[in-house]
């Protein structure tokens, strides 16, 4: 590899790297915050945080991938010819495929994890927090208790405090339960608990020397029971079924049945490494900037067409949805008209002898 072509390369990797270390971040945050906001109200398990995250990562990875690989190939030649090396090169003897062919040794490795990514990545990592959340949804309640928190469960009707719990979360101690059924409020309170499952597989709080009040709310007839063992049983969780959404599925079962729906998300898939590659051989021409001129119009411009694109791959998947056109017809429509406008970039930028 040419001196050129080294040091471009060394480059581009860097600021593709801090690129997408900036963007991850930055998600990562934003993602983590709805998550732990979900977390606060009750509608997700605090153990199911961090991998409710990865599944978040794992999702965004093809366009936080091809996002930045687009800005670290951007970047580094806006830098040369900002510096006026582009120029110098160019005199050296080189030309459009000097140019580009650097940029598609470091780009074709990222490209092929992107398509690695969306095309079986995205649809496995769907299909396992399907499960995950399945197994939180029939997970008995009292088995997701924390000490010092007012826990509801999913049907609202019992809400259940423990001061403490121990390491094998089966025994609890100075438990407070507040349940209403049949239009009576019931209030439990104890010193302490055991979780014991029966042998048909239900599931019991049995709570030790405590005492009962039940009533109806408003009125005087509250009555008191004193008890050295009562039992609450805890309802199983009955998760509701799902469909296998055309999201989730592996892409030769998207091919085995070709409805339009499954070739949307065909269409989906296959347009991030497309997406991804043709970008960053598009960052090549219009990384060009005078540097007597200011480059801030250069870059508006590069990202309005960077969002142009993403928003006619979205487009084209719905047309495809909808049976307005065939998957086929739309790859060539969107990433048809990108590759000529980006030949048409590359022929006016280089006019002239095309050296390598």
């Amino acid at each position: 590899m040419r001196r050129f072509e080294r040091a471009l390369t060394r480059e581009m990797a860097a600021g593709a790297g801090v690129g997408f270390a900036a963007l991850a971040a930055i998600f990562s945050v934003v993602l983590l915050v709805r998550t732990l906001g979900k977390a606060a109200i009750g509608d997700l398990e605090v153990e199911a945080v961090m991998p409710m995250l990865g599944f978040g990562l794992l999702r965004s990875l093809p366009v936080l991938l091809s996002l930045a690989l687009f800005v670290g190939v951007f970047m580094s030649l806006a830098r040369l010819w900002r510096d006026s090396e582009a120029v110098i090169w160019m005199n050296g003897g080189i030309g459009p495929w000097g140019w580009a062919r650097p940029v598609l040794a470091f780009a074709l490795p990222v490209v092929l994890i992107i398509a690695f990514v969306s095309l079986e990545g995205i649809a496995w990592g769907i299909r396992k927090q399907a499960e995950y959340e399945l197994i939180l949804s029939t997970k008995d309640k009292i088995t997701s208790l924390a000490p010092g928190v007012f826990t509801e469960d999913r049907q609202g009707k019992r809400v259940v405090f423990v001061e403490k719990i121990s390491s094998d979360d089966r025994h609890v101690e100075n438990v407070f339960v507040q349940s209403f059924e049949r239009g009576r409020m019931g209030v439990t309170v104890a010193r302490q608990g055991l979780v014991t499952q029966m042998d048909n597989g239900d599931t019991f709080l049995v709570l030790e020397q405590g005492k009962r009040y039940a009533g109806v709310p408003g009125a005087a007839d509250i009555q008191l029971a004193l008890f050295k063992r009562y039992s609450v049983r805890i309802p199983p969780q009955v998760a509701a079924k799902r469909g296998i959404s055309p999201r989730a599925m592996k892409t030769p079962e998207l091919l085995r049945n070709p409805i339009p729906m499954h070739m949307g998300e065909w269409v989906w898939r296959l347009s991030y490494p497309i997406s991804a590659l043709l970008l960053c051989l598009l960052a090549v021409p219009l990384s060009y900037a005078n540097p007597r001129a200011g480059r801030s119009l250069n870059v508006v411009f590069t990202l309005l067409i960077y969002a142009a694109y993403n928003n006619f791959v979205g487009l084209s998947q719905g047309w495809v949805e909808r049976a307005m056109m065939g998957a086929t017809e739309s790859l060539l429509l969107v990433h048809g008209i990108m590759l000529l406008f980006l030949l048409t970039l590359f022929w006016r930028r280089f006019r002239g002898p095309w050296t390598s």
